[in-house]
């Protein structure tokens, strides 16, 4: 009896790896694509936590995490609900802009390992002190005219 739940228990465990190789190699071949990293950084080398990137074909922008100042990608969806999924050898055309930077638009070759492309972004260069901020009145803003009464207690 020993023997036969030897032989069971080993039958089982091929059977599992099996499958957990066989999924594994599913997940390989089922068209998801390489992933695409970009790392969004001022001249300093400080990542910006405001970054966003943006396939000109796509209406989304696409926010960088605020810690690092890193997107990532393997696929994307497009307006038209086609599906962009980047394999080695093709070319992807990005717009990489935050508030305050000059946006960058940056074209990047995708190989098989390793895509990740260090954006670094100028800062405008706005003067203040000639901003004058306009005066906008509303109805409850005006003086009251004439005699008022006081307060209603």
């Amino acid at each position: 009896m020993a023997r036969t739940a030897k032989k069971t228990l080993g039958l089982i465990g091929a059977l599992a790896l099996g499958l957990l190789s066989g999924t594994a190699e599913a997940k390989k071949d089922n068209g998801d694509g390489v992933e695409v990293r970009i790392k969004v950084m001022d001249l300093e080398g400080a990542p910006i936590p405001t970054a966003v990137v943006r396939h000109p074909e796509e209406a989304d922008r696409r926010r960088v995490n605020s810690v690092t100042g890193e997107w990532k990608a393997s696929t994307l969806y497009l307006p038209d609900g086609s599906e962009l999924v980047f394999v080695p050898g093709m070319s992807i055309q990005l717009e990489v802009s935050a508030p305050g930077y000059m946006t960058k638009i940056i074209k990047y070759d995708i190989r098989k390992r390793k895509n990740l492309a260090e954006v670094q972004l100028e800062q405008l260069a706005m003067e203040t002190d000639d901003i004058e901020e306009p005066l906008i009145q509303f109805g409850r803003d005006r003086p009251r005219e004439g005699g008022g009464a006081g307060p209603a207690n």
